[in-house]
């Protein structure tokens, strides 16, 4: 038997499923492809996640594109999240090419071209449906790790939330809760102390300052109302293709910040709220988180665990998540064990580094008799990958490098038409792009101050009418009585002068005198 055909039937043993598939190219050998040796993805392991890693340039998102396509074709919702942009073109149909046509040859597939179902997120002004979240659906332990807070510092936001669901103060956006902070180390600083205990100033301080590093990052347009339902990213189109829902990231690139907070938010929801699955035929959503290093690189160790525990558990809801970075070891390790589908373009040995990155990218694949997977790794040209898979039973596949299928969609962007026709005719844009400002937290501690200040007010009022009463009345008696002296003092005074005048002297002895003759 010749080393090709035995190498066809290697692949074809190790990559034949009883249910359905998706195909994603031939294998190759020696830097041939081998016509027919197809290389197929188990829908039914696509909630085991995985990882889509190479350098720059050699065709990652591509390879993004044609299993979004293939996924939507087999009625499968997807969440691309696009950070470059160049991934909406998915909504219109692709060109045929004299190149693509012989590749496909090579493959073995028929190539058409096809358009698919876009829905067009945002997280900013960017147009499409906006994403929002409340503060109070993130919650306390959430946001005590994206803010990196201290022990101290979560015990005294778990409390805020706490005398928020106590008073029955909604907590929606960043403004809400900058005023709960300011609000227990001010005006409700008595009664929180009261009913909660002591609260340092010192803690709310750093918690303030933490969250307009936050908003600074554009995280104000994300915390509010309406907020967005995870269901809706589970639609289908009439003839049963799944959206392609593309979260347009492209002006919040430099903002990880807020990547990262968007990515677990929904996260949590989803895990929170879809109902446990289980194994089925295929997953019910799958997401691809495009540049993933940006959420790795800022985590905090307590954030990682996080992000670590939700890719254990989502896959249980029918949620297959897969990172798409430029190495492997962008991606912890304890993330990366938990990843099924590995697909590894071209890596670039420029430094000592970079060759010793690579042998440790070797390391992840399954041993192979036909391929020293560190020297391929490096002469694997652009829209070719080694793929590892598992199958049904959940055992790794055969590694394969494999000449990947092209995109039936357009390669590239939409222009503004394009989007503003896709746009005008959502019916989540309809939704949730009305900004609702409900009477939430900062509006009740506002009128709460107010009433109490206003109370204060009275009170002082009050107490200022009464020292002036006071005042008033004590001068009155006072002046009585003065000038009651006054008038005992002055008519005994007034009579002894008239007595003692001359006149009155002289007509007395004048009387006295006619008397006496």
């Amino acid at each position: 038997m010749s080393l090709k055909l035995d190498f066809f039937n290697h692949i074809q043993d190790g990559y034949t499923t009883k249910g359905d598939f998706i195909t994603m190219g031939a294998a190759m050998l020696d830097g041939e492809t081998i016509t027919d040796a197809h290389v197929k993805i188990p829908l039914k392991t696509l909630n085991r996640h995985g990882l889509i890693a190479g350098a720059t340039g050699t065709g990652k998102t591509v390879t993004l594109q044609v299993l979004a396509e293939n996924l939507s074709e087999k009625g499968i919702p997807v969440l691309l999240m696009d950070i470059k942009g160049d991934l909406s073109g998915i909504a219109q149909p692709g060109i045929e090419k004299p190149f693509i046509t012989e590749r496909h040859k090579k493959i073995g597939l028929p190539f058409d071209i096809k358009k698919f179902p876009v829905e067009l997120l945002s997280l900013s002004e960017e147009k499409g449906v906006r994403m929002r979240a409340t503060v109070s659906e993130f919650g306390p332990v959430l946001l005590s790790r994206i803010l990196n807070l201290s022990d101290v510092q979560s015990g005294i936001l778990s409390i805020l939330f706490k005398y928020c669901d106590d008073k029955h103060l909604p907590l929606l956006d960043l403004n809400d809760l900058k005023k709960l902070i300011q609000y227990s180390t001010d005006q409700g600083k008595e009664e929180l102390e009261k009913e909660y205990g002591r609260i340092s100033t010192s803690s709310t301080g750093s918690i303030l300052r933490k969250i307009v590093e936050l908003e600074q990052q554009g995280a104000d347009m994300f915390f509010g109302e309406r907020s967005f339902e995870p269901e809706d990213l589970l639609r289908l189109e009439e003839n049963g293709m799944g959206y392609i829902n593309i979260l347009r990231l492209t002006d919040i690139q430099d903002r990880p910040k807020l990547f990262s907070t968007f990515m677990l938010c929904l996260l949590a929801e989803i895990y929170t709220t879809f109902p446990e699955q289980g194994d089925s035929d295929k997953p019910k959503l799958v997401i691809f988180i495009e540049e993933a290093h940006l959420i790795f690189n800022e985590a905090t160790k307590a954030l990682l665990n996080q992000i670590e525990s939700i890719i254990k558990l989502i896959r249980s809801k029918g949620v297959g998540i897969f990172f798409v970075t430029q190495n492997p070891t962008d991606v912890p390790d304890a993330v990366l064990s938990q990843l099924g589908l590995k697909v590894q373009h071209a890596l670039r040995a420029f430094t000592a580094k970079d060759r010793k990155a690579i042998k440790l990218s070797a390391e992840n694949y399954p041993l192979s008799d036909y391929y020293k997977t560190d020297e391929v790794l490096t002469s694997l040209g652009i829209g070719e990958a080694f793929i590892s898979a598992l199958n049904e039973k959940g055992i790794p596949t055969p590694l394969a490098a494999t000449m990947l299928r092209a995109p039936r969609s357009r390669m590239g962007v939409l222009n503004q038409e394009e989007i503003k026709e896709i746009t005008t005719n959502s019916k989540l844009v309809k939704k949730y792009n009305e900004t609702i400002d409900r009477e939430s937290a900062y509006e009740l501690l506002n009128q709460k101050i107010l009433r109490a200040e206003q109370e204060s007010a009275k009170e002082k009022a009050t107490k200022e009418r009464e020292a002036i009463y006071r005042t008033t009345t004590t001068h009155r008696t006072s002046g009585n009585r003065q000038r009651t002296i006054s008038r005992s003092r002055t008519t005994p005074n007034s009579i002894t002068k008239v007595l003692t005048s001359p006149t009155v002297i002289r007509s007395v002895l004048g009387i006295l005198g006619k008397m006496f003759k």
